[in-house]
């Protein structure tokens, strides 16, 4: 089924700001906490610091009526610059891959492409763009039709 929710991206706190939110709202994180050494090596991908593998690559808190609070550590070693306004990004998760190329096609028009769609290591058939409006969107398609 379809849903929406909101992912942000923190410098290096990304743990320490959900396990407030886990204070505020309740509930336990969708999955655990996966962290960045979690990756599978990549061909032609340099070394992540040492200091960057245990930050968290992915979290999720239902908070709301269900809305699904996300988050991860954007860390400068992998070539991201946490400011006001790049630290949030609405997720899609359409039911097909049609309907998530149609979508990423429509909000990526005359925007910029940040991450092409294809498939990713966790299964997911995933890209990334900001609008013409400057609104950040992230597709996560994870049927395989």
């Amino acid at each position: 089924m379809s849903r929406v929710s909101t992912y942000l991206n923190f410098s290096r706190n990304t743990e320490q700001a959900f396990l407030f939110y886990q204070s505020v709202f309740g509930g336990e994180f969708e999955g655990g906490i996966f962290r960045f050494a979690d990756i599978p090596p990549q061909q032609g991908q340099p070394e992540m610091p040492a200091e960057d593998k245990q930050l968290v690559m992915h979290i999720a808190l239902k908070i709301l009526g269900g809305h699904l609070l996300m988050g991860t550590d954007a860390p400068e070693s992998m070539g991201f610059k946490v400011s006001q306004g790049n630290n949030i990004y609405i997720n899609l998760e359409p039911d097909t891959k049609t309907e998530t190329d149609k979508l990423f096609a429509s909000l990526s028009a005359d925007g910029k492409v940040e991450q092409p769609l294809q498939e990713m290591f966790w299964g997911a058939y995933y890209g990334s763009c900001t609008d013409k409006f400057g609104i950040k969107w992230m597709f996560n398609c994870s049927t395989k039709t």
